[in-house]
């Protein structure tokens, strides 16, 4: 490997908020946000969207998103129309 072109390899904290979740794992993505972890040590945390303990395959339940007035705001726009 060609020294100098590579990215620090590291440990590193994913965080899923909407499931208050957290796993330690190694990686080469960065982040200024520190936590301070079960061993006492600090490493930079990654919040996420969705993790395993929030995905509903994972998980076996369906979450809602919030989307109100999307499928009305369509059906006000293209429902009446309609071409045939």
């Amino acid at each position: 490997m060609k020294p100098g072109i590579h990215p620090t390899y590291r440990s590193v904290v994913f965080r899923d908020r909407s499931a208050d979740f957290a796993f330690l794992t190694r990686s080469t993505v960065t982040s200024d946000k520190t936590v301070e972890w079960e061993d006492g040590n600090t490493y930079p945390v990654i919040d996420v969207e969705t993790s395993s303990a929030s995905h509903p395959f994972y998980t076996g339940t369906q979450r809602i998103v919030d989307t109100a007035g999307r499928v009305e705001r369509f059906e006000r726009r293209y429902g009446g129309r309609r071409s045939r």
